[in-house]
């Protein structure tokens, strides 16, 4: 029996997807082989791999002045590789401290150059998105760096405004954890990048999506694999790429296409989202911990009024079938992951058995 998955990452994965990829493993479609044991230069896979970016460029409606590049290392190697890849000959670059995993693309871009904390949200203990109006951007930066979704604290950019950066100076997004869960204007960003195991596919891929006029800025020592003009050039295939999950990033696309696209996944996700913020906003137990305005859609933390209910919490949530509840070990209490491959019957459940948790405990 499949369980209600609300895992931060590697996440639930669509069960057609996970359907097809298991009739296929042994032999693609009269290969005789599996996608894991074929060359990455073989016609098969290549085919594989173009329509996955076909389909890729579809989702998103990527302009033709992009290139969209599937690479390793998660979204922490791109943390390294886009000041390698942007800074050109500047020295500094803006970045917005909106949580944990802004912390650390900061603390790796000190390694190359001067990272520009234009904003934060540490003083509140993250629960928001710094006010844009506030951010102190410099003109000369290389680009500004934001996470457009907290996966710890749950804090999330409800949407982009078209003056976010200064005229110039490139957007650059880690949007690892909400990638794909709605509409987005490719054209406001020089650069996104993403980790796969949220709404992509498995762990092991990273989707960059890379303006071309950005592709020739690298520093002189940045190591080839991490160069985006040297896998742009090879078609992502410099080195042997992930292809198993390249393959199933693929059909990922596919099942994103046969569901209305990202408008329809932006109306299911809004709806989960407002069940379950819904039913902790109206009670007295629950607790969300960030800011209605900054609140994330991918990732719900929220908090018991009393840390020793933890563990029963958790421990009743798994018997009823609901896992992966607990929250960041930095942070603590619960947070529950509603990517794309969580249906709304998902949430119900968890919601039922939150009402049912409070009136046995409060």
């Amino acid at each position: 029996m499949r369980v209600h998955n609300f895992s931060a990452g590697p996440a639930a994965l669509p069960l057609a997807v996970l359907e097809r990829a298991r009739d296929e493993l042994t032999d693609y479609q009269g290969t005789g082989m599996s996608v894991m044991e074929m060359s990455h230069r073989s016609k098969a896979f290549i085919d594989i791999a173009e329509r996955a970016e076909q389909a890729c460029r579809t989702l998103l409606a990527v302009p033709d002045n992009y290139r969209i590049l599937f690479l390793q290392g998660g979204a922490t190697a791109q943390f390294a590789a886009v000041p390698l890849n942007l800074l050109g000959p500047r020295t500094s670059a803006d970045y917005v401290n909106t949580g944990a995993w802004s912390v650390k693309a900061i603390k790796e871009m000190a390694r190359y150059g001067n990272a520009r904390v234009i904003a934060s949200a540490e003083d509140t203990s993250f629960d928001r998105v710094p006010d844009p109006a506030q951010w102190q951007r410099d003109a000369d930066a290389a680009y500004l760096h934001i996470c457009s979704n907290e996966t710890i604290g749950g804090v999330q950019f409800a949407d982009f405004a078209a003056d976010l950066s200064l005229p110039g100076v490139p957007l650059v997004a880690d949007m690892s954890s909400d990638i794909l869960s709605r509409p987005l204007a490719i054209e406001q960003f020089g650069l996104i990048y993403a980790g796969a195991q949220k709404n992509i596919g498995p762990a092991g891929l990273t989707l960059v999506i890379v303006r071309d006029d950005l592709l020739d800025q690298a520093q002189a020592h940045t190591p080839s694999v991490l160069s985006y003009r040297v896998q742009a050039d090879a078609d992502s295939m410099s080195n042997t790429p992930p292809t198993y999950a390249w393959y199933l990033a693929g059909l990922v696309f596919d099942w994103l296409l046969e569901q209305g696209g990202l408008t329809a996944m932006a109306q299911a996700n809004g709806a989960k989202a407002e069940t379950l913020y819904g039913l902790i906003d109206a009670s007295n137990f629950f607790h969300s911990p960030v800011e209605p305005g900054s609140r994330s859609q991918m990732n719900v933390p929220f908090t018991l009024p009393d840390k020793a209910l933890d563990a029963a919490f958790l421990a009743g949530a798994e018997a009823a079938g609901l896992m992966n509840l607990k929250g960041h070990r930095s942070v603590g209490g619960m947070r529950a992951s509603l990517y794309n491959a969580v249906g709304q019957e998902s949430v119900d459940a968890l919601c039922q058995f939150m009402q049912d948790f409070e009136r046995e405990h409060r």
